[in-house]
């Protein structure tokens, strides 16, 4: 394993405490899009390209934009 390898995994599990432990929702939906990039990253230095691909297009993309307009939804709905 390399140094690079060692230093995106511990980026993923600060990333991944952050998340957890954040309480803004829209802090922990920008968190959670990086996570994914970053596991994406991972993915492709592990010989992964297409995992690394779904990993970006789905949970950076699809996931992350379906969370903010949840995000969004919500506020919307606790100030009526």
């Amino acid at each position: 394993m390399t140094v690079l390898n060692v230093l995106l995994v511990l980026c993923l599990i600060v990333l991944a405490v952050f998340v957890v432990m954040s309480r803004n929702m829209l802090a922990s939906v920008v968190l959670f899009s990086a996570y994914g990039l970053i596991m994406a990253l991972l993915w492709q230095r592990l010989g992964a390209p297409m995992l690394a691909l779904a990993e970006v297009v789905i949970e950076s993309g699809i996931i992350s934009v379906l969370f903010v307009v949840s995000v969004f939804r919500i506020s919307k709905d606790d100030v009526e």
